[in-house]
């Protein structure tokens, strides 16, 4: 008898346990909800994915919290011409802007020519293809950052063969030891005739007025065939960190009407090279001019316009595997920092406050060319500028309605709508 009973006491056990633990269940209280107050550290508490990734892929919890987030301010530049806007004269992809004997200095791509750009099957030697055509390296300077006093050509178009004879363009500065160098694009050709194909080359002066040296080789060449670079290598973008120079560039891959455009880097440490390419390049996946600058331990980076990631800032702390820190608009084009620290090995970036980007087709493709202008933000650790941390800029309606639908677009609604109507 006493084996019967045993069954039937274990049964009993299991659901007098099982009655006890629905009740302890029934008297937990319910999980606590997210706070009113959004805390500045992570809570405790079962968190979604994308309150989750609000803690831990950014600097702060806010826009106005985060110290790689900003809004940009443009203001146009005085003291310089541009011949009533006919197209001649462009200026664009400004460098970096770094302090010299007691004024800032930047350098740009600047033409000159006959007429505006007429493309590949138009140009000549005296006729550019394209508004990065035929032009050569010129600098100016500025006491205050907003007006300019243009001082002329730093590095001209070589004699043919050299490297860059066709044009040279989108140059960028680094001062190493004492030393100055300019890094730019060398085109052998039209751009246009097989896309923009270009290797890096430089230029080096013991001083920021020159005279510059070409040094007439190709220093960061174009990647093997098949390979993302095969073909171009384009904006040329130097810092110093880590006891070496880290050249960032972008590329253009793919094909005509479906590029894709990312960012490589490039490390060397002598700046006549040899320059060693990243095995893994691309580092970043988007963008589509360089600019970079060193932030606390790393490198911060803005990525505009093309891919996944774009209007996009960006951060490494290795200053190699990037990732998103914040998200806005109005972001400078070819922007060119001024950077204090650029140059110095810093451990701890600051950060930067204002530079000179430029507005393309100013006028149409017609009077094809471009102008620089001072971009302002609060990228930096020194600077608490609440008017630059706001996360909306408002556009007038007459902003959207600019954007409106092109004619294949209302073509094609127009279709839509008889097919609608007559079903």
């Amino acid at each position: 008898m006493k084996y019967l009973l045993i069954p039937f006491i274990a049964f009993f056990v299991s659901c007098g346990s099982k009655v006890e633990s629905q009740q302890e269940k029934s008297e937990e209280k319910p999980s606590k909800g997210f706070p009113m107050v959004m805390p500045h550290e992570k809570p405790n508490i079962k968190l979604s994915h994308a309150l989750e990734r609000n803690y831990d892929a950014y600097m702060g919890v806010q826009p106005k919290y985060n110290e790689l987030y900003s809004q940009f301010k443009y203001t146009p530049l005085k003291g310089l011409d541009y011949s009533n806007h006919d197209g001649t004269i462009t200026r664009r992809d400004p460098s970096k802007v770094i302090f010299e004997n007691g004024k800032y200095y930047v350098w740009y791509t600047y033409r000159h020519t006959k007429t505006p750009p007429q493309g590949a099957d138009k140009s000549t030697e005296e006729i550019p293809s394209s508004d990065w055509d035929l032009c050569d390296i010129w600098y100016a300077t500025s006491t205050d950052g907003f007006t300019w006093e243009e001082q002329g050509v730093a590095v001209p178009r070589p004699e043919k063969p050299n490297v860059g004879w066709r044009s040279v363009s989108t140059t960028d500065i680094l001062k190493w030891k004492g030393k100055y160098y300019l890094y730019y694009q060398g085109f052998m050709e039209a751009s246009g005739k097989r896309g923009d194909d270009c290797p890096v080359a430089v230029s080096y002066s013991d001083s920021p007025d020159g005279p510059w040296t070409p040094y007439n080789k190709i220093v960061i060449p174009n990647g093997g065939e098949g390979q993302w670079d095969q073909f171009s290598i384009h904006d040329p973008y130097p810092l110093v960190y880590k006891g070496k120079i880290y050249l960032y560039y972008k590329s253009d891959s793919g094909k005509k009407g479906d590029w894709v455009r990312m960012q490589g880097l490039a490390t060397a440490d002598n700046p006549l090279g040899p320059f060693t390419k990243y095995a893994q390049n691309p580092v970043i996946n988007s963008g589509h001019e360089t600019t970079l600058f060193p932030f606390k331990e790393g490198i911060a980076a803005l990525v505009i316009r093309d891919g996944n990631e774009h209007n996009t800032v960006q951060y490494a702390k290795d200053g190699i595997n990037f990732d998103i820190a914040s998200i806005t608009e109005l972001m400078p084009n070819a922007g060119g920092p001024f950077i204090p620290d650029a140059f110095t090995d810093t451990k701890d970036g600051r950060g930067i406050t204002w530079g000179i980007s430029h507005f393309t087709s100013v006028n149409g493709w017609k009077t094809n060319h471009s102008i620089l202008t001072r971009f302002d933000c609060d990228l930096s650790q020194d600077l608490n500028d609440p008017a630059m941390k706001r996360a909306h800029t408002y556009y007038k309606p007459e902003h959207y309605f600019k954007h409106g639908l092109n004619g294949e677009q209302r073509k094609r609604i127009k279709a839509e709508n008889h097919k609608l109507h007559n079903n």
